[in-house]
């Protein structure tokens, strides 16, 4: 028997090859199935509580806590038997997604609930507690200086050049840049970025009642530009 015959023997002879499920199999894929949903609905809890975009997706939440459970299901599925890994990654290789993220933040996320879900397929608990504190900690840390303010583009409709000075004096102590500035004959509009904490708009009122301002327009803006 040559040294091929033998590793070929010995290989479809080992464990690799059976699909008996103990109790102690049944066990390890319960506790690691419970642990995927518990750090799976952490992540939607930390995604819905620092969510900055312009839409929540309440849909889009819940699909990290089962991308989680299910990424660990197929993560142990395929570390109990060589068959089933092989027929699984032919399966997954045909499989094309092409849901578009609207949110390139969203990307971290999915990522997260992905890793975590084969670190627990493969009961690597410390390595997942880890993962999720470090990403805790870092979301906190670059999310503290947006709490509590605003961003907002500011249209206003306005004659007259000594008008839009005055509307830049209005904005003279807040976090602003000007935009844009079109010129329609005597018609004028300005636009403007302004950074400002939560609910502090009265700049808004003041540049309404100036004389020769036609109307303004106050939208809430994220910070992020999608083309």
């Amino acid at each position: 028997m040559s040294i091929k015959d033998v590793i070929k023997k010995s290989f479809l002879e080992s464990d690799a090859f059976n699909q008996a499920i103990t109790a102690s199999t049944v066990g390890t894929m319960i506790l690691d199935l419970a642990v995927a949903l518990l750090i799976g609905l952490l992540i939607y809890l930390v995604y819905r509580s620092f969510f900055k975009g312009v839409v929540y997706s309440r849909n889009f939440a819940m699909t990290l806590v089962g991308m989680t459970v299910l990424t660990c299901a197929i993560t142990l599925a395929i570390s109990t038997n060589v068959v089933i890994s092989l027929g699984m990654v032919g399966a997954l290789s045909i499989v094309r997604y092409r849901t578009a993220i609207k949110e390139p933040l969203d990307l971290l996320y999915v990522f997260w609930a992905i890793t975590s879900g084969i670190a627990i397929g493969a009961s690597m608990y410390i390595l997942v507690g880890l993962a999720f504190l470090i990403m805790f900690m870092m979301i906190v840390l670059f999310s503290r200086g947006g709490i509590g303010r605003h961003a907002y583009i500011m249209v206003v409709h306005y004659q007259g050049d000594q008008t839009g000075d005055a509307i830049l004096k209005q904005l003279k102590g807040l976090n602003y840049s000007v935009r844009s500035r079109i010129l329609r004959g005597e018609a004028l509009e300005l636009t403007v970025q302004v950074n400002c904490r939560s609910g502090n708009t009265a700049f808004a009122e003041k540049i309404r009642s100036l004389e020769q301002v036609q109307d303004v327009a106050l939208l809430a803006f994220n910070g992020e530009y999608h083309g």
